[in-house]
């Protein structure tokens, strides 16, 4: 069946709010080197999502400039050296972005198999979390079994990752949430103590469960809570930063336990990550993280799915912060 030569996108003809995205029309990418070209089923709608929207996060400069990080659907067009993939497979994939479209090219090496017994939406749920936490939690911060962590934003799409993957490789997890039943939900899928930043210092918190803080912190509040987070780690440990919810620029921070604690502060961003850096951690999930979802030791937290044409709506649901887990959208 040949494929059309238009397919709808969201297009964002200004920065703004959501209302400023309208669906469009515009002609089919075609795969140059290793590329595939992916007929989506089913997107996820991310927080680097609202950022671009608003004009804080431009894509890359080879990286297309439409919407979207992570997709699921089939192969419908292979580049000329692509060998690993096949026109008919189904897989899920780490966008550089165009994704908020019913076509997308992908680089080959950032996409994987939907994990046995998934379906579009649940595998479309994967590649944007579990590249991060993959990424900032284990290769970087080197989160190991024994270890104690603190999961900022614990019901977040990242958040509700990166609890069930610490849980699962045998760490000991706390996380922050923003109400009863959102703390609720961090302790079922794993947290020995959530706590509710809106009523609870998480700093004494910490120091209280632990007595001497813990290991890593995966952070994407930032300056906000860079103070607190410092005084919230035990000896040798490390903060990893992966946003900036709460600014991104900390004034009259005492800097001392970074030295007294030999405290390591670190921190990245998916996007401008390599072709091969992407890859690496493509293999890392392959081989470590995918035998949970086919084991149902992990699985992705979907909040609610929307239709293509409701990506407005979807936005602003991720903006009022009242979901649990990821947000969906199907083609």
């Amino acid at each position: 069946m040949p494929l059309p030569q238009e397919m709808r996108f969201v297009d964002l003809k200004s920065f703004g709010t959501p209302e400023v995205m309208a669906i469009g029309r515009r002609p089919l990418p075609v795969p140059g080197e290793g590329q595939v070209l992916v007929r989506a089923a089913a997107i996820g709608v991310n927080r680097p999502d609202i950022a671009q929207r608003q004009g804080s996060y431009p894509p890359p400069k080879d990286a297309s400039p439409i919407l979207g990080l992570e997709l699921s659907g089939e192969i419908v067009a292979v580049g000329p050296d692509v060998t690993d993939h096949a026109v008919g497979d189904k897989v899920c994939g780490l966008a550089n972005g165009g994704a908020y479209a019913e076509y997308c090219l992908l680089p080959s090496g950032q996409i994987l198999p939907f994990p046995k017994g998934y379906d579009a939406v649940q595998a479309a749920a994967l590649p944007e979390t579990f590249f991060t936490v993959w990424a900032n939690l284990f290769q970087m911060a080197g989160l190991t079994e024994g270890e104690t962590v603190l999961i900022h934003g614990g019901t977040s799409g990242i958040g509700t990752t990166a609890i069930q993957l610490a849980r699962a490789f045998g760490a000991e997890v706390y996380a922050t949430a923003g109400s009863p039943k959102k703390c609720e939900a961090c302790e079922r899928l794993g947290a020995k103590r959530a706590i509710n930043y809106r009523s609870e210092d998480f700093a004494e918190v910490i120091r209280a469960e632990t007595g001497q803080g813990v290991d890593i912190i995966l952070d994407m509040i930032g300056a906000a809570y860079f103070e607190r987070n410092l005084a919230s780690l035990a000896k040798d440990g490390c903060l990893s930063i992966i946003a900036f919810l709460g600014g991104a620029v900390a004034e009259k921070i005492n800097l001392s336990p970074i030295m007294v604690k030999r405290l390591t502060v670190t921190g990245s961003t998916m996007r401008p990550r390599t072709t091969e850096e992407k890859r690496a951690i493509r293999d890392d999930l392959l081989a470590e993280v995918w035998p949970l979802l086919e084991a149902g030791t992990v699985a992705p937290v979907v909040h609610k799915v929307f239709a293509f044409e409701d990506v407005v709506a979807a936005h602003r649901l991720l903006e009022d912060g009242s979901h649990i887990g990821k947000i969906m959208l199907t083609v």
